[in-house]
Protein backbone atom coordinates (compact mmCIF):
# COMPACT_ATOMS: atom_id res chain seq x y z
CA UNK A 1 0.00 0.00 0.00
CA UNK A 2 1.72 3.48 -0.77
CA UNK A 3 2.59 5.55 2.13
CA UNK A 4 1.02 8.99 -0.06
CA UNK A 5 -1.75 10.66 1.81
CA UNK A 6 -5.06 9.50 0.96
CA UNK A 7 -7.31 12.13 -0.31
CA UNK A 8 -9.12 14.01 2.84
CA UNK A 9 -12.81 14.30 3.54
CA UNK A 10 -14.48 17.67 3.63
CA UNK A 11 -14.24 19.43 6.88
CA UNK A 12 -17.18 19.21 9.21
CA UNK A 13 -18.09 22.84 10.81
CA UNK A 14 -18.17 23.14 14.44
CA UNK A 15 -21.35 24.05 14.49
CA UNK A 16 -22.31 20.78 13.12
CA UNK A 17 -23.29 17.04 15.19
CA UNK A 18 -20.02 15.21 15.34
CA UNK A 19 -19.80 12.40 12.76
CA UNK A 20 -20.23 8.94 14.20
CA UNK A 21 -16.75 7.44 15.64
CA UNK A 22 -17.52 4.77 12.80
CA UNK A 23 -17.32 7.56 9.99
CA UNK A 24 -14.15 9.31 11.67
CA UNK A 25 -12.31 5.58 12.24
CA UNK A 26 -13.32 5.13 8.14
CA UNK A 27 -11.31 8.64 7.49
CA UNK A 28 -8.60 6.64 9.12
CA UNK A 29 -8.33 3.30 7.63
CA UNK A 30 -5.79 4.05 5.21
CA UNK A 31 -3.38 5.07 7.69
CA UNK A 32 -3.97 1.51 9.62
CA UNK A 33 -1.45 -0.04 7.18
CA UNK A 34 0.77 -2.10 9.48
CA UNK A 35 4.31 -3.06 8.05
CA UNK A 36 6.73 -5.55 9.91
CA UNK A 37 9.94 -5.00 8.86
CA UNK A 38 9.27 -1.01 9.62
CA UNK A 39 8.30 -1.65 12.95
CA UNK A 40 11.07 -4.92 13.66
CA UNK A 41 13.75 -2.20 12.59
CA UNK A 42 12.42 0.53 14.80
CA UNK A 43 12.17 -2.20 18.23
CA UNK A 44 15.81 -3.43 17.58
CA UNK A 45 17.28 -0.04 16.66
CA UNK A 46 15.45 1.03 19.98
CA UNK A 47 17.50 -1.88 21.46
CA UNK A 48 20.43 -1.41 20.64
CA UNK A 49 20.43 2.20 21.65
CA UNK A 50 19.37 1.45 24.73
CA UNK A 51 22.40 -1.12 25.42
CA UNK A 52 24.74 0.89 24.05
CA UNK A 53 23.94 3.47 27.08
CA UNK A 54 23.48 0.86 29.09
CA UNK A 55 27.15 -0.18 28.41
CA UNK A 56 28.06 3.49 28.99
CA UNK A 57 26.92 3.43 32.06
CA UNK A 58 29.37 0.60 32.82
CA UNK A 59 32.37 1.34 31.38
CA UNK A 60 32.57 5.08 31.00
CA UNK A 61 34.89 7.01 33.26
CA UNK A 62 33.72 10.22 33.97
CA UNK A 63 30.74 10.84 35.75
CA UNK A 64 29.16 13.27 33.89
CA UNK A 65 29.46 10.96 31.10
CA UNK A 66 27.67 7.80 32.73
CA UNK A 67 24.94 9.85 34.46
CA UNK A 68 24.06 11.48 30.74
CA UNK A 69 24.14 7.61 29.18
CA UNK A 70 21.59 7.08 32.40
CA UNK A 71 19.52 10.05 31.66
CA UNK A 72 19.08 9.10 28.14
CA UNK A 73 19.04 5.27 28.63
CA UNK A 74 16.08 6.35 31.13
CA UNK A 75 14.61 8.00 27.63
CA UNK A 76 14.71 5.06 25.72
CA UNK A 77 13.28 2.71 28.10
CA UNK A 78 10.79 5.42 27.41
CA UNK A 79 10.65 5.02 23.59
CA UNK A 80 10.72 0.99 24.11
CA UNK A 81 7.75 1.20 26.13
CA UNK A 82 5.65 3.12 23.44
CA UNK A 83 6.89 0.65 20.95
CA UNK A 84 5.24 -2.37 23.46
CA UNK A 85 2.03 -0.29 23.85
CA UNK A 86 1.68 -0.05 20.36
CA UNK A 87 2.21 -4.20 20.18
CA UNK A 88 -0.13 -4.32 23.08
CA UNK A 89 -3.01 -2.69 21.19
CA UNK A 90 -2.25 -4.99 17.81
CA UNK A 91 -1.11 -1.83 15.92
CA UNK A 92 2.69 -2.80 15.55
CA UNK A 93 3.24 -5.43 13.13
CA UNK A 94 -0.29 -6.84 11.07
CA UNK A 95 0.82 -10.28 13.21
CA UNK A 96 -1.03 -10.55 16.62
CA UNK A 97 1.14 -13.16 18.02
CA UNK A 98 4.47 -11.70 16.84
CA UNK A 99 2.69 -8.05 18.43
CA UNK A 100 2.48 -10.00 21.88
CA UNK A 101 5.92 -11.42 22.25
CA UNK A 102 7.46 -7.91 20.83
CA UNK A 103 5.34 -6.15 23.39
CA UNK A 104 6.45 -8.31 25.92
CA UNK A 105 10.14 -7.88 25.13
CA UNK A 106 9.96 -3.83 24.51
CA UNK A 107 8.17 -3.98 28.11
CA UNK A 108 11.23 -5.72 29.86
CA UNK A 109 13.42 -2.53 30.23
CA UNK A 110 10.70 -0.59 31.86
CA UNK A 111 9.41 -3.51 33.91
CA UNK A 112 5.90 -3.64 32.93
CA UNK A 113 3.59 -6.65 32.99
CA UNK A 114 2.25 -7.09 29.43
CA UNK A 115 -0.93 -8.39 30.30
CA UNK A 116 -1.66 -6.26 33.37
CA UNK A 117 -0.77 -3.61 30.90
CA UNK A 118 -3.20 -4.70 28.54
CA UNK A 119 -6.26 -5.02 30.30
CA UNK A 120 -5.26 -1.66 32.55
CA UNK A 121 -4.90 0.58 29.76
CA UNK A 122 -6.89 -1.05 26.22
CA UNK A 123 -10.01 -2.13 27.94
CA UNK A 124 -10.27 0.31 30.67
CA UNK A 125 -8.79 3.26 29.92
CA UNK A 126 -9.49 3.59 26.22
CA UNK A 127 -12.55 1.82 26.83
CA UNK A 128 -13.74 4.33 29.44
CA UNK A 129 -11.08 7.27 29.19
CA UNK A 130 -12.16 10.11 31.26
CA UNK A 131 -15.52 8.20 33.36
CA UNK A 132 -14.58 9.03 37.05
CA UNK A 133 -14.78 5.58 38.60
CA UNK A 134 -13.82 3.43 35.61
CA UNK A 135 -10.82 5.22 34.23
CA UNK A 136 -8.54 5.92 37.16
CA UNK A 137 -5.54 6.85 34.91
CA UNK A 138 -5.04 10.63 36.89
CA UNK A 139 -8.94 10.78 38.10
CA UNK A 140 -9.17 13.72 39.29
CA UNK A 141 -10.81 13.25 42.95
CA UNK A 142 -13.62 16.32 43.84
CA UNK A 143 -13.70 18.43 46.49
CA UNK A 144 -15.06 16.25 49.08
CA UNK A 145 -13.45 13.54 47.98
CA UNK A 146 -10.20 15.59 48.76
CA UNK A 147 -11.54 16.57 52.19
CA UNK A 148 -12.49 12.88 53.19
CA UNK A 149 -8.55 12.10 52.85
CA UNK A 150 -6.09 11.71 56.27
CA UNK A 151 -3.55 14.07 56.23
CA UNK A 152 -1.22 12.79 54.70
CA UNK A 153 -2.75 11.30 51.74
CA UNK A 154 -4.10 15.05 50.96
CA UNK A 155 -0.41 15.81 51.49
CA UNK A 156 0.17 13.23 48.29
CA UNK A 157 -2.42 14.35 46.26
CA UNK A 158 -0.60 18.16 46.22
CA UNK A 159 2.90 16.82 45.10
CA UNK A 160 1.16 14.54 42.55
CA UNK A 161 -0.85 17.47 41.67
CA UNK A 162 2.13 19.77 42.12
CA UNK A 163 3.76 19.39 38.27
CA UNK A 164 6.53 18.06 39.75
CA UNK A 165 5.05 14.56 41.10
CA UNK A 166 4.80 12.56 37.73
CA UNK A 167 7.43 10.15 38.80
CA UNK A 168 6.11 9.57 41.98
CA UNK A 169 2.53 9.10 40.90
CA UNK A 170 3.37 6.71 38.29
CA UNK A 171 5.30 4.70 40.24
CA UNK A 172 3.43 4.39 43.16
CA UNK A 173 -0.39 4.30 42.11
CA UNK A 174 0.23 2.80 38.17
CA UNK A 175 2.92 0.56 38.19
CA UNK A 176 3.39 -0.71 42.36
CA UNK A 177 -0.16 -0.61 42.95
CA UNK A 178 -1.22 -1.76 40.09
CA UNK A 179 1.39 -4.13 38.01
CA UNK A 180 3.36 -5.48 40.24
CA UNK A 181 1.73 -8.32 41.30
CA UNK A 182 -1.31 -6.07 42.26
CA UNK A 183 -3.28 -7.20 45.29
CA UNK A 184 -7.23 -8.34 44.80
CA UNK A 185 -8.25 -4.72 45.55
CA UNK A 186 -6.47 -3.61 42.25
CA UNK A 187 -7.29 -6.21 40.64
CA UNK A 188 -9.71 -8.56 41.73
CA UNK A 189 -9.10 -10.57 38.71
CA UNK A 190 -6.48 -13.42 39.27
CA UNK A 191 -5.27 -14.80 35.74
CA UNK A 192 -2.20 -16.77 35.61
CA UNK A 193 -1.11 -14.71 32.97
CA UNK A 194 -0.90 -11.83 35.01
CA UNK A 195 1.40 -13.87 37.76
CA UNK A 196 3.65 -14.95 35.03
CA UNK A 197 3.98 -11.19 33.25
CA UNK A 198 4.78 -10.20 36.88
CA UNK A 199 7.78 -12.51 37.54
CA UNK A 200 8.94 -11.94 34.00
CA UNK A 201 8.95 -8.63 35.19
CA UNK A 202 10.61 -9.36 38.58
CA UNK A 203 12.97 -11.47 37.15
CA UNK A 204 14.13 -8.65 34.21
CA UNK A 205 14.37 -6.25 37.43
CA UNK A 206 16.60 -8.74 39.31
CA UNK A 207 18.82 -9.51 36.39
CA UNK A 208 19.67 -5.77 35.60
CA UNK A 209 20.75 -5.20 38.96
CA UNK A 210 22.60 -8.51 39.57
CA UNK A 211 24.56 -7.70 36.36
CA UNK A 212 25.26 -4.33 37.62
CA UNK A 213 26.37 -5.99 40.63
CA UNK A 214 28.47 -8.19 38.81
CA UNK A 215 29.94 -5.60 36.38
CA UNK A 216 30.93 -3.70 39.32
CA UNK A 217 32.90 -6.35 41.09
CA UNK A 218 34.30 -7.84 37.74
CA UNK A 219 35.44 -4.25 36.93
CA UNK A 220 37.00 -3.67 40.74
CA UNK A 221 34.36 -0.34 40.78
CA UNK A 222 32.36 0.90 43.84
CA UNK A 223 28.72 -0.94 43.68
CA UNK A 224 26.14 2.07 44.97
CA UNK A 225 27.36 4.81 42.03
CA UNK A 226 27.14 1.28 39.18
CA UNK A 227 23.74 0.84 40.47
CA UNK A 228 23.04 4.57 40.65
CA UNK A 229 24.05 5.43 37.07
CA UNK A 230 22.74 2.12 35.47
CA UNK A 231 19.35 1.50 37.35
CA UNK A 232 17.99 4.30 39.41
CA UNK A 233 19.04 7.17 37.10
CA UNK A 234 17.37 5.87 34.28
CA UNK A 235 14.29 4.08 36.53
CA UNK A 236 13.56 7.53 37.68
CA UNK A 237 14.05 9.10 34.16
CA UNK A 238 11.54 6.88 32.80
CA UNK A 239 8.89 6.82 35.67
CA UNK A 240 8.50 10.44 35.33
CA UNK A 241 8.74 10.35 31.55
CA UNK A 242 5.57 8.03 31.78
CA UNK A 243 3.53 10.38 34.47
CA UNK A 244 4.64 13.31 32.21
CA UNK A 245 3.04 11.89 29.29
CA UNK A 246 -0.34 10.47 30.45
CA UNK A 247 -0.39 13.75 32.85
CA UNK A 248 -0.84 15.94 29.59
CA UNK A 249 -2.52 13.41 27.76
CA UNK A 250 -5.56 13.70 29.58
CA UNK A 251 -5.28 16.89 31.40
CA UNK A 252 -5.91 20.57 30.12
CA UNK A 253 -8.25 22.76 30.90
CA UNK A 254 -10.50 22.35 27.75
CA UNK A 255 -10.66 18.73 28.52
CA UNK A 256 -13.63 17.16 30.68
CA UNK A 257 -14.11 14.19 32.94
CA UNK A 258 -17.52 13.01 33.72
CA UNK A 259 -19.54 10.66 36.12
CA UNK A 260 -22.40 10.13 34.63
CA UNK A 261 -21.98 7.75 31.52
CA UNK A 262 -24.76 9.16 29.40
CA UNK A 263 -23.20 12.28 29.55
CA UNK A 264 -19.82 10.94 28.92
CA UNK A 265 -20.87 9.17 26.08
CA UNK A 266 -22.67 12.48 24.46
CA UNK A 267 -19.84 13.97 24.82
CA UNK A 268 -18.10 12.11 22.33
CA UNK A 269 -14.81 11.12 24.96
CA UNK A 270 -13.13 9.46 22.13
CA UNK A 271 -12.10 12.95 20.73
CA UNK A 272 -13.09 15.36 23.56
CA UNK A 273 -11.14 14.19 26.31
CA UNK A 274 -7.33 14.45 24.55
CA UNK A 275 -4.76 16.75 24.17
CA UNK A 276 -2.46 16.91 20.74
CA UNK A 277 0.66 18.20 22.35
CA UNK A 278 2.71 19.71 20.10
CA UNK A 279 6.72 19.96 21.10
CA UNK A 280 9.78 22.02 19.36
CA UNK A 281 12.51 20.64 17.70
CA UNK A 282 10.56 17.64 16.42
CA UNK A 283 10.57 16.20 20.01
CA UNK A 284 7.34 14.63 19.03
CA UNK A 285 8.97 12.44 16.98
CA UNK A 286 11.71 11.54 19.14
CA UNK A 287 9.00 10.34 21.27
CA UNK A 288 7.52 7.81 18.50
CA UNK A 289 4.11 10.66 17.90
CA UNK A 290 3.22 9.44 21.07
CA UNK A 291 1.43 12.80 21.44
CA UNK A 292 -0.46 12.82 18.81
CA UNK A 293 -2.71 11.51 20.65
CA UNK A 294 -6.46 11.69 19.69
CA UNK A 295 -5.86 10.02 16.73
CA UNK A 296 -4.56 7.12 18.68
CA UNK A 297 -7.85 7.69 21.12
CA UNK A 298 -9.85 7.74 17.79
CA UNK A 299 -8.46 4.36 16.54
CA UNK A 300 -5.98 1.83 18.39
CA UNK A 301 -5.40 0.41 15.17
CA UNK A 302 -3.04 2.80 14.13
CA UNK A 303 0.86 2.54 14.07
CA UNK A 304 2.96 5.02 15.77
CA UNK A 305 4.83 5.13 12.23
CA UNK A 306 1.48 6.74 10.56
CA UNK A 307 -0.16 8.35 13.64
CA UNK A 308 1.30 11.56 12.27
CA UNK A 309 -0.44 11.79 9.25
CA UNK A 310 -3.61 10.19 10.48
CA UNK A 311 -3.41 13.39 13.78
CA UNK A 312 -3.16 15.71 11.03
CA UNK A 313 -6.33 14.79 8.70
CA UNK A 314 -8.58 14.54 12.22
CA UNK A 315 -7.55 18.57 13.06
CA UNK A 316 -8.16 19.21 9.37
CA UNK A 317 -11.49 17.94 8.95
CA UNK A 318 -12.87 18.33 12.64
CA UNK A 319 -11.71 21.86 12.98
CA UNK A 320 -12.75 23.47 16.56
CA UNK A 321 -12.89 19.71 17.81
CA UNK A 322 -10.11 18.59 18.84
CA UNK A 323 -7.61 20.25 21.93
CA UNK A 324 -3.97 20.66 20.28
CA UNK A 325 -1.74 23.29 22.58
CA UNK A 326 1.83 24.09 22.42
CA UNK A 327 4.20 22.37 25.11
CA UNK A 328 5.91 24.97 27.29
CA UNK A 329 7.16 24.76 30.67
CA UNK A 330 4.99 28.08 31.58
CA UNK A 331 1.88 26.13 30.03
CA UNK A 332 2.27 22.75 32.18
CA UNK A 333 2.55 24.43 35.51
CA UNK A 334 -0.14 26.56 34.78
CA UNK A 335 -2.22 23.80 34.06
CA UNK A 336 -1.16 21.94 37.20
CA UNK A 337 -2.00 25.10 38.97
CA UNK A 338 -5.54 25.34 37.85
CA UNK A 339 -6.24 21.36 37.73
CA UNK A 340 -6.31 20.37 41.57
CA UNK A 341 -9.45 18.80 41.89
CA UNK A 342 -12.94 18.41 39.42
CA UNK A 343 -16.56 19.87 39.89
CA UNK A 344 -18.67 17.47 37.81
CA UNK A 345 -21.71 19.81 38.57
CA UNK A 346 -20.33 22.57 37.16
CA UNK A 347 -17.84 20.65 34.82
CA UNK A 348 -15.05 22.51 35.30
CA UNK A 349 -11.50 22.05 37.32
CA UNK A 350 -11.15 23.87 40.48
CA UNK A 351 -8.18 24.84 42.64
CA UNK A 352 -8.15 22.57 46.14
CA UNK A 353 -10.28 25.59 48.01
CA UNK A 354 -13.01 24.49 45.47
CA UNK A 355 -12.42 27.79 43.24
CA UNK A 356 -13.25 27.51 39.65
CA UNK A 357 -9.59 28.00 38.05
CA UNK A 358 -10.82 29.91 34.75
CA UNK A 359 -11.91 29.17 30.97
CA UNK A 360 -9.73 26.74 28.55
CA UNK A 361 -5.95 28.05 28.23
CA UNK A 362 -5.44 29.10 24.96
CA UNK A 363 -4.67 26.50 21.85
CA UNK A 364 -3.26 26.38 18.28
Amino acid sequence: MSMLPPPLPAAVPSDQPLPHRKVIRGWLTPWADRRTLLALGLLFTDLLLYAALLAGTVLLEASWARLLCGLAMGFMIGRLFIIGHDACHQSFTPHRRLNRWLGRLAFLPSLTPYSLWEVGHNVVHHGYTNLKGVDFVWAPLTRAEYLALGPARRWLERVYRSGWGPALYYFVEMWWLRMFFPSRARMATRRREFWLDSSLALAAGVLWVGGLVAAALALGRPVLPMLGYGFVVPFVFWNAMIGFVVYVHHTHTAVQWHDDKAAWGRAAPFVSTTVHLVFPWRIGALMHHIMEHTAHHVDMSIPLYRLQGAQQLLEQTLPGRIVVQRFSWRWYFDTARRCKLYDFERQCWTDFGGQRTGSAANSI
